[in-house]
Protein backbone atom coordinates (compact mmCIF):
# COMPACT_ATOMS: atom_id res chain seq x y z
CA UNK A 1 0.00 0.00 0.00
CA UNK A 2 1.24 3.19 -1.02
CA UNK A 3 0.33 6.80 0.46
CA UNK A 4 0.65 9.56 -1.94
CA UNK A 5 3.21 12.51 -0.42
CA UNK A 6 0.71 15.28 1.39
CA UNK A 7 2.47 18.61 1.48
CA UNK A 8 3.53 19.69 4.72
CA UNK A 9 1.91 22.27 6.73
CA UNK A 10 3.00 24.37 9.35
CA UNK A 11 0.99 24.72 12.52
CA UNK A 12 -0.92 27.86 13.11
CA UNK A 13 0.50 29.46 9.33
CA UNK A 14 -2.43 30.32 7.85
CA UNK A 15 -3.75 33.10 5.15
CA UNK A 16 -7.15 33.62 7.08
CA UNK A 17 -7.05 36.56 9.14
CA UNK A 18 -9.02 36.94 12.37
CA UNK A 19 -11.01 40.16 11.83
CA UNK A 20 -14.16 40.71 13.82
CA UNK A 21 -17.65 40.13 11.89
CA UNK A 22 -19.55 43.62 10.83
CA UNK A 23 -22.60 43.75 13.15
CA UNK A 24 -26.03 43.68 11.38
CA UNK A 25 -27.71 46.59 10.62
CA UNK A 26 -29.31 48.48 13.11
CA UNK A 27 -27.34 46.54 15.37
CA UNK A 28 -25.32 48.64 18.63
CA UNK A 29 -21.71 47.81 18.34
CA UNK A 30 -19.81 46.28 21.02
CA UNK A 31 -18.18 49.25 21.90
CA UNK A 32 -21.81 50.92 22.62
CA UNK A 33 -23.00 47.73 24.53
CA UNK A 34 -19.43 47.72 26.88
CA UNK A 35 -20.48 51.62 27.15
CA UNK A 36 -24.06 51.05 28.18
CA UNK A 37 -23.67 48.14 30.61
CA UNK A 38 -20.89 50.41 32.61
CA UNK A 39 -24.25 52.84 32.89
CA UNK A 40 -26.83 50.64 33.63
CA UNK A 41 -24.25 49.53 36.47
CA UNK A 42 -24.08 53.11 38.03
CA UNK A 43 -27.81 53.07 37.69
CA UNK A 44 -28.46 50.27 40.20
CA UNK A 45 -25.59 51.66 42.38
CA UNK A 46 -27.53 54.85 42.66
CA UNK A 47 -30.89 53.51 42.99
CA UNK A 48 -29.41 51.40 46.16
CA UNK A 49 -27.77 54.00 47.84
CA UNK A 50 -31.65 55.87 47.14
CA UNK A 51 -33.28 53.54 48.59
CA UNK A 52 -31.20 53.05 51.88
CA UNK A 53 -31.44 56.83 52.46
CA UNK A 54 -35.12 57.04 51.76
CA UNK A 55 -35.99 54.12 53.89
Amino acid sequence: MTTSELPRRNPGASDRTCTTPEPQPGAPSRALRVRAASGWKKFMRRSETRQETET
